[in-house]
């Protein structure tokens, strides 16, 4: 490969996505590094006052200050890009940081914007506490009910705002219908695709406009860093999105951006995995949950009230899933008789994770607003990981046991 042809959407748009998440983006210094260089600078030189004043006036490419532009981190927005299937993309401190971006950029004081209830805990925050504090008006639906997507639309509606597989609870939204509907009221979806990855799912191929992503998860994927990424058209990332990333500074290290760039080069291998061990483990504690009086919430099995429209949208239903087992101490009892899975809230690592999202997650949202959502005391969220599943199932069934289950 050519030391720019990373970068050359000619061609790197004809790749396979295994290839893509492997080469896109990629960009040689003349040294001719095979690993991606890292960029650990803050700030740029230049040969005459006349190439610095041209690159400010925006009339010439070039990098002017790591706030704005870093060649790490440029490659790394180009390969989410790429493989996302936007035009562009802009990497962000974290994942949240994205979330808040991708919102606060294009709402204003007496605009609307109608949010799924189902939903990473931060997340329900913005949407319930933060938005609110800067006049913006919202409205919290049942995200599976298309219906209430339209009713909930006012004339000043200007966001759809969800998550699609949702933190914790799995609800599947209809992202055809969502985003058409959106289109037809002149209404900007932004979808929360990090449960899924654009390996998996691909939002903006059933209409989204902007697609935000934590890539701490699946995309670094070994728990290393936090990262995150917003992808849309080229014209609204430069329009909307970089007058307030430019002024707020949610930037990215060049060495956290090196990190996810090594860990989506095998993103399409672990995602796709990561599934199938997760449907495998799904099987296996499904019977015991449901006659213990729980329950499933895995897009991944046929039990669930939108495995059909999953499997429709997603190429896998990747490596998440929740399962109630009734109560606060049956939860607890059960992660604490884990032997090889870890207790920890984070997702999308290549090691098996659990959590009690009541009392992690999402306990800052209050017991009405989590009910709400049907965050019980007795769900367990599990993120599966690459161990051999038989490994997994054997640490699972003794704690299952030892919850009495």
């Amino acid at each position: 490969m050519k030391k720019t042809t990373g970068m050359d959407r000619k061609v790197t748009q004809k790749w396979r996505p295994a290839t893509q998440v492997v080469r896109g983006g990629t960009w040689r210094s003349e040294e001719g590094e095979t690993s991606e260089a890292m960029f650990l600078t803050s700030g740029y030189s230049y040969d005459d006052a006349q190439t610095v004043a041209d690159r400010f006036a925006g009339e010439a490419q070039g990098m002017t200050y790591s706030r704005l532009q870093n060649p790490t981190v440029a490659m790394l927005e180009e390969r989410i890009a790429l493989i996302e299937g936007a035009e562009a993309a802009r990497a962000q401190a974290s994942g949240m940081a994205a979330m808040t971006a991708a919102l606060l950029c294009q709402l204003s004081v007496g605009d609307h914007c109608v949010a799924a209830r189902a939903a990473f805990g931060s997340c329900r925050w913005l949407v319930d506490n933060l938005l609110p504090r800067f006049g913006i008006e919202t409205t919290v639906i049942d995200s599976a009910d298309n219906a209430a997507w339209e009713a909930a639309i006012r004339p000043n509606t200007r966001v759809f705002f969800f998550e699609t597989p949702a933190n914790p609870t799995l609800d599947i939204v209809d992202l055809q219908f969502v985003c058409d509907l959106a289109r037809a009221h002149g209404i900007t979806t932004v979808v929360d695709n990090a449960f899924a990855t654009p390996v998996l799912q691909r939002p903006m191929e059933f209409g989204a406009d902007v697609v935000a992503y934590s890539a701490t998860k699946m995309m670094d994927g070994q728990g290393r860093v936090l990262a995150g990424a917003i992808c849309a058209s080229k014209q609204w990332i430069d329009e909307v999105l970089m007058p307030f990333q430019r002024n707020t500074g949610p930037t990215l290290s060049a060495f956290n951006a090196w990190v996810v760039l090594k860990g989506l080069e095998t993103l399409d291998l672990r995602a796709h995995q990561q599934s199938r061990n997760a449907v495998a483990m799904g099987r296996f504690i499904e019977e015991r949950v449901e006659k213990a009086g729980g329950r499933m919430l895995h897009p991944g099995l046929e039990s669930h009230p939108r495995h059909a429209l999953a499997k429709q949208q997603m190429d896998a239903t990747g490596p998440i899933f929740a399962f109630d087992v009734g109560t606060r101490e049956r939860a607890f009892a059960l992660l604490d008789a884990l032997e090889l899975i870890d207790i920890s809230n984070n997702i999308g690592d290549a090691k098996t994770l659990m959590c009690h999202p009541a009392s992690t997650t999402h306990a800052n949202m209050g017991e009405e607003a989590r009910a709400e959502m049907g965050v019980t005391d007795g769900l367990i969220r599990i993120n599966v990981g690459l161990e051999d599943i038989a490994d997994l199932t054997e640490d699972m069934d003794r704690a299952l046991a030892a919850a009495g289950i």
